[in-house]
């Protein structure tokens, strides 16, 4: 079976996904290769800014940019300045022999077709910035399986483990699914849920939560290779749906004694 992983360059979160996936012990799954997306889709930077401004506050704000900006500067320095860790989902792949391609529109035609071409038998979406359309949905031979970081069909869309924590549950969700035309809604693959530490931060769930899924995704592709995986029915009207949290919205997960880092 020839998987094949379409992402976004994002450094902090989603590194964490296949640091922990690529480091399992895969030697029966063929990764044909990792395709990163502009990170965030194709939101203008300025709007990227403010968005995350609103979201964090100046506080956090600053100290994610710290955060993000020495993340890409030590991914620039030679492996001995950075004692042999890779910092980007490039270098971790690269350092397992996994081809890494950069792919503007995921949508594109000519994209869509070489999925076709190299006989893709799964495409995995992990965090992928862009909505997939049918074209794409349909050129894997067997199927396009998304995970998503909540038990669906409860808390569709924009940063569930945010909502999650939010509405004071003991533990939240991971999620591995069929792509549909629909946003989170295809088919329910596998579930895990992740209990939540005493006073763990957003920043903590979403680390921790990106490794547990890494591991659903392996044990999920062993089952449709396998062709044992079961499918349980996601049925939006037993769900919910959030966007993306407002300013009024981190107050609110502050006041009710959380931290976003």
């Amino acid at each position: 079976m020839k998987v094949l992983f379409i992402t976004q360059d994002d450094p902090i979160y989603v590194r964490e996904f296949f640091d922990e996936f690529l480091g399992l012990d895969r030697a029966d799954i063929m990764l044909h290769g990792i395709v990163l997306a502009p990170p965030m889709g194709k939101k203008r930077l300025s709007d990227l800014i403010a968005q995350m401004w609103n979201f964090y506050g100046p506080v956090d704000f600053v100290r994610m940019g710290v955060r993000f900006v020495a993340t890409r500067l030590t991914a620039r320095l030679p492996s001995f300045l950075r004692f042999g860790r890779d910092v980007t989902i490039r270098q971790i792949a690269e350092s397992y022999g996994i081809p890494v391609t950069l792919v503007d529109d995921l949508n594109d035609s000519a994209f869509v077709q070489s999925v076709r071409q190299n006989d893709i038998d799964v495409l995995v979406s992990v965090a992928a910035p862009q909505i997939i359309k049918t074209p794409l949905i349909e050129a894997p031979r067997q199927v396009c399986i998304n995970i998503h970081n909540a038990k669906l069909p409860m808390y569709r869309g924009m940063l569930p483990n945010f909502w999650q924590m939010y509405d004071g549950l003991a533990s939240v969700g991971t999620t591995v699914h069929k792509i549909n035309a629909g946003i989170d809604d295809g088919s329910i693959l596998a579930q895990v849920e992740t209990e939540l530490l005493p006073n763990e931060s957003l920043d903590s769930v979403i680390r921790r939560t990106k490794r547990r899924g890494a591991k659903l995704v392996l044990d999920v592709l062993r089952r449709l290779r396998d062709g044992t995986v079961v499918e349980s029915p996601n049925d939006r009207e037993l769900g919910s749906y959030h966007s993306f949290p407002t300013k009024a919205d981190v107050a609110e997960f502050r006041r009710r004694d959380n931290r976003l880092l």
